[in-house]
């Protein structure tokens, strides 16, 4: 019964950080500054860290009974640990999300104004989907032990697609959902104010901004095929892995407006999302075997590979910056 307690109130948390994100901060349709959505996205961040003394707290001190420890017993030390490392995972491999959602977004023209409205509405989504594929997926790997060695492949199989992949775009116009949507459905070409739904000459259509909605989502759903597997190599206990996702997508709309307009200068961090993908297969799939990977090694290695991966993509950027400064002077000459 005290664990239920627990769900509650951070379901009801989640909910209230929601609405006053919505309903207060971002009340009115506009353009993030690039200062908002920093304070914004270390506001989060704030939260994330401050979750987790309460993560600290609640398993040192047995807050919430039994239940909540049956799976994995650990103490206040080791849950924050692994609170602490699966939300970094998550929000490494959440990079990913976020050169979907800039692809997205320009290919349907939305207007930078209604982009957090959308992204609002696509955590609702996610919330959903993950809590179902979350606690399912830690219900059947605690009965069936070799489902790690299949999470694990499916890690290993998701690296190597994403380091054979090239770097051309998809036109989203082709994508399955839109053309299923018009199938069935009228589509406008205007926003409308940012409406979800309009009525034009009498008939009820959808907006772009619902089909990029409903884009977004689509694609989320199989980021979350990797990235909710992937925290399985770190904690099975499934309130650490819900509440560290769930922080992590929280802050992801803040961390869009900060990193949209130069998310092409990271062009390695494709890479180190190879090598996370890669070294959390490989854990997974060391599991069933007794062979643990020890959680600061996994943060180390988490947090060695993003610094990698943006570093070498500066250091490339200022390297070819000079070429090109080199040969504006030589046209002007």
């Amino acid at each position: 019964m005290q664990e239920s307690y627990l769900w509650i109130g951070f379901i009801v948390l989640v909910v209230g950080l929601m609405a006053i994100d919505l309903g207060v901060f971002n009340r009115k349709a506009h353009i993030p500054s690039a200062r908002e959505a920093l304070y914004n996205t270390v506001a989060w961040i704030g939260l994330a860290l401050l979750f987790n003394v309460f993560v600290y707290f609640a398993y040192e001190n047995k807050w919430f009974g039994l239940g909540l420890y049956a799976f994995e017993p650990m103490d206040g030390r080791e849950a924050a640990l692994k609170y602490l490392t699966g939300y970094l995972l998550e929000e490494a491999l959440s990079v990913d999300n976020l050169f979907v959602m800039a692809l997205v977004f320009a290919q349907f023209r939305v207007p930078k104004m209604y982009q957090h409205r959308i992204l609002f509405w696509g955590i609702i989504g996610v919330l959903v989907f993950r809590g179902l594929l979350i606690g399912a997926g830690i219900t059947l790997v605690h009965y069936f032990t070799w489902l790690f060695y299949f999470f694990g492949a499916l890690l290993l199989w998701s690296a190597y697609k994403m380091w054979k992949s090239g770097d051309e775009e998809e036109d989203v116009h082709d994508h399955k959902v839109v053309r299923f949507i018009r199938r069935f459905y009228p589509v406008s070409r205007s926003y409308h104010g940012g409406q979800f739904f309009t009525v034009e000459n009498g008939v009820r259509a959808v907006t772009p901004m619902f089909v990029a909605l409903m884009v977004i989502e689509t694609t989320d759903i199989m980021f979350a095929f990797d990235s909710v597997p992937a925290v399985f190599s770190i904690t099975t206990d499934p309130f650490l892995v819900f509440s560290s996702n769930i922080f992590a997508i929280l802050g992801l709309r803040s961390l869009y407006f900060v990193l949209s307009n130069i998310l092409d200068r990271f062009t390695y961090l494709k890479y180190s999302m190879v090598g996370i993908l890669f070294f959390i297969g490989i854990k997974m799939i060391l599991l069933p075997q007794g062979i643990y990977i020890p959680e600061f090694v996994s943060l180390a290695v988490i947090g060695l590979m993003l610094l990698g991966g943006v570093g070498v993509s500066m250091w490339s950027n200022r390297r070819n910056a000079v070429p090109q400064a080199a040969q504006q002077d030589e046209v002007k000459i």
